[in-house]
């Protein structure tokens, strides 16, 4: 009898289960596929290795009352939470359901959040949320908002101790907007997500500007004009495998390195192509991206923000198998120069890469800071302050490497031996100095020039004199500012053996509780 008993009662637990895994009903998933998204339990097959996730609290359902609530309590409250592995390492993650309640976070829901976020923290392991949900649970009140404050303290506290990311796959709209903002990285899905403070409906009530929720909030708009999203793709499927990829490059948390991957790339490959890819007129542009690919592995980086601040380039590879965050300036756009948005991009990149004990490489070819009235009153002193304070304060292994021109404070920003750079090299095309030969001439030779019988002949003999004196390849060099001036096509044994010896570099900050960045 008690076999017989204890049977029927796993009979009972597995329809119970198949019915949380069902979801509500057939109708609604046709409905969520009808708008070319995934259920919440298919987007966690995509990102986790096969049979790999363990659930946790899928039998949970809420306790509220009133407005009908008590009349529908679904299994898991609208999101599964659990972990599993990615690449063999262990990942936690949540998913909004948006087939029960919209997604929408109530008190059950926000619990079972919070209780994975702890887990994730306490593990040491990286967090994935997978978001689409339609905000605060009405019906429930405060206490849903009370539960937003859980998600966001608990992110604040997560922050530089495991990688957290962020995949919007639907509505992330009012407060649900925080959580991603105050994660590592960003991923959206053109047509059908979008995120916002305030929707369209409340914009055109209080400003009379009528725009739609992509226009508003959607991934081009966030991955091009806000910087809000680090990753934008025109499918799930394609994003979930790029989240996988980028997970392989993070470390577990930040007592970690990055997984070491075995290439057959050799680490003293010569790189002959930099020899005509880079033009030594520095006027000319050129393709950073193609610079880095033929210093990486396999030619292989994932780029991010590729979008937003074009004229900087921040990116992941490896370099003999190991991890390296790429800092650039790209000629292509803008010329390299820095301003406000590029300023931040990079600093933000500066600091995840230090949190996560991943060595940074800069690249630089910078003409300076961008002039003019809307980037001085727009504040480029404090955002380009932060990309300086940002490399200030890595401990991590810093490897410099001027191209071309390196010029004023753009220079000093971009890792300079002054700020604390390890090992600093460059290219016998370089060109570091406070300005380019032809404004230092006009500055310093102004009255000479302007008495001159032909001023314009004089202009440029003051020009190449400046440029021999204090312009040449080997100025710095002379002064132990660049550690070395390098063949451009041992560029990448040079950087490998820097970052071999590196490897085992240890610095300590003066003791405080922390510091106090520009904002």
């Amino acid at each position: 009898m008690a076999a017989a008993g204890t049977r029927s009662r796993v009979a009972e637990l597995a329809s119970i289960r198949e019915s949380a895994w069902a979801g509500p009903s057939p109708a609604a998933t046709e409905t969520q596929h009808a708008k070319g998204k995934l259920t919440a339990r298919e987007r966690i097959e995509l990102l986790f290795d096969e049979g790999s996730f363990n659930e946790v609290e899928p039998l949970r359902r809420h306790r509220a009352t009133g407005f009908g609530l008590e009349a529908k309590r679904p299994y898991s409250d609208g999101v599964v939470t659990g972990w599993g592995t990615v690449h063999g390492q262990t990942v936690f993650a949540y998913a909004h359901d948006f087939r029960i309640f919209g997604g929408a976070l109530g008190e059950a829901h926000a619990q079972k959040i919070h209780k994975i976020m702890d887990m994730a923290i306490s593990a040491g392991s990286p967090l994935v949320s997978l978001n689409d949900g339609a905000g605060a649970r009405i019906q429930e009140g405060v206490t849903a908002l009370a539960g937003y404050g859980g998600i966001f303290q608990r992110n604040t506290r997560a922050s530089g101790v495991i990688p957290q990311i962020s995949v919007i796959l639907g509505p992330c709209a009012g407060g649900a907007a925080y959580s991603p903002a105050l994660t590592d990285f960003v991923f959206m899905v053109r047509e059908t997500s979008q995120m916002f403070i305030t929707g369209p409906d409340v914009v055109q009530a209080v400003t009379g500007e009528k725009i739609s929720q992509n226009g508003l909030g959607g991934a081009d708009v966030h991955s091009e004009v806000s910087g809000v999203s680090h990753f934008v793709y025109d499918d799930e499927r394609t994003c979930l495998e790029e989240v996988r990829f980028l997970l392989s490059m993070l470390p577990q948390n930040n007592r970690e390195t990055a997984p070491v991957e075995p290439t057959d790339d050799p680490a003293d490959r010569r790189c002959e192509a930099l020899l005509d890819l880079v033009p030594a007129d520095g006027n000319r542009p050129y393709d950073m991206r193609k610079v880095i690919e033929e210093i990486a592995d396999d030619g292989q980086y994932l780029e991010i923000h590729e979008r937003w601040a074009t004229n900087v380039i921040v990116a992941l590879t490896r370099l003999d198998g190991q991890v390296v965050g790429v800092v650039a300036n790209q000629p292509q756009s803008l010329a390299g120069v820095l301003d406000i948005h590029a300023s931040e991009k990079a600093a933000r990149f500066v600091q995840m890469c230090d949190a996560f004990n991943i060595p940074l490489v800069t690249l630089l070819d910078v003409p300076g800071f961008l002039p003019g009235v809307d980037q001085e009153h727009g504040g480029i002193i404090r955002h380009g302050a932060k990309l300086l304070y940002a490399y200030c304060n890595a401990t991590v292994p810093r490897i410099s490497l001027v191209l071309r021109k390196a010029y004023g404070g753009a220079y000093i920003v971009m890792d300079s031996r002054s700020v604390g750079t390890d090992l600093a090299y460059a290219w016998p095309t370089n060109e570091i100095a406070v300005m380019g030969a032809e404004g230092a001439a006009n500055v310093i030779f102004r009255r000479k020039i302007a008495a001159a019988d032909d001023p314009e002949a004089m202009r440029e003999q003051m020009v190449k004199q400046y440029k021999d004196e204090l312009m040449h390849p080997y100025y710095a060099a002379e002064r132990g500012l660049i550690d070395d001036v390098i063949d451009p096509a041992e560029t990448r044994g040079v950087l490998v053996r820097a970052l071999r010896m590196l490897r085992a570099k240890h610095a300590d900050l003066p003791a405080r509780k922390h510091g106090n960045p520009p904002q």
